[in-house]
């Protein structure tokens, strides 16, 4: 059986939604406080390597107990088949009838199915418990949100780490900052809907909206506290 390569977008686009605003927000709320930009830079990359490799590890464990758990429902499956053929090939002919399948044709294709117990399995695992092993790959789900919290958080840190060369003041800074974190969000938003029905226009504004609120409340907390610091 020809296995499906690994799709890695959803994890790409995952880590680079929360990447951007958890960034941001850290930006907008050391301004908010009136930090300097060594404290944006300092907190920014703290927070950028520190929770990306969060994110990660959390992704690779997830989907590290999700390939455990397959394993042990293929383990059962595998001894029902051998346990209780008749009942188990009772099941493969109904999801078969469920799909279309008739007379001779339902019987070869259960004669097919059932002769294969890795066929027979996969084809319980897939109608009977709903899982697709295919897109499960703990390493590479791990490097793909790694990767794209990184680049995609590094953008609202991007200003400030080259300030120097750009001829703008601190709230010009900000708000440029601000302007290229909303439309790299807009964008990653868009691509969300390359797996799912959603409307991409609505997709970007609402990814962008979400931003904008996580990073309008750190502001407003950085504000509010920048008394104490």
């Amino acid at each position: 059986m020809q296995k499906i390569k690994y799709n890695w977008l959803p994890d790409f686009v995952y880590g680079g939604i929360d990447g951007a605003i958890t960034t941001f927000a850290v930006v907008a709320g050391v301004v908010g406080a009136g930090l300097s930009t060594p404290v944006i830079l300092i907190l920014g990359f703290a927070n950028l390597f520190a929770d990306g490799f969060s994110m990660a590890v959390s992704k690779y464990s997830s989907d590290k107990a999700e390939i455990e758990r397959i394993q042990s429902i293929k383990k059962m499956e595998r001894r029902s088949i051998i346990e209780k053929p008749k009942e188990e090939k009772e099941e493969i002919r109904q999801i078969l009838k469920d799909l279309g399948f008739k007379n001779d044709d339902l019987k070869r294709a259960e004669k097919v199915i059932t002769s294969d117990p890795e066929t027979w399995v996969h084809m319980m695992l897939h109608h009977e418990f709903h899982i697709l092993e295919d897109n499960i790959n703990p390493m590479r789900g791990a490097v793909a949100t790694f990767a794209a919290f990184l680049l995609m958080g590094f953008i609202p840190l991007i200003g400030y780490s080259f300030q120097s060369l750009i001829p703008l003041d601190e709230k010009g800074l900000f708000w440029a900052t601000s302007l290229a974190t909303l439309v790299a969000m807009f964008i990653v938003g868009t691509v969300k809907t390359r797996f799912s029905d959603q409307n991409w226009f609505l997709a970007g504004i609402q990814t962008t909206a979400i931003g904008g609120v996580a990073a309008g409340i750190a502001y407003g907390v950085g504000y509010l506290l920048q008394n104490l610091v």
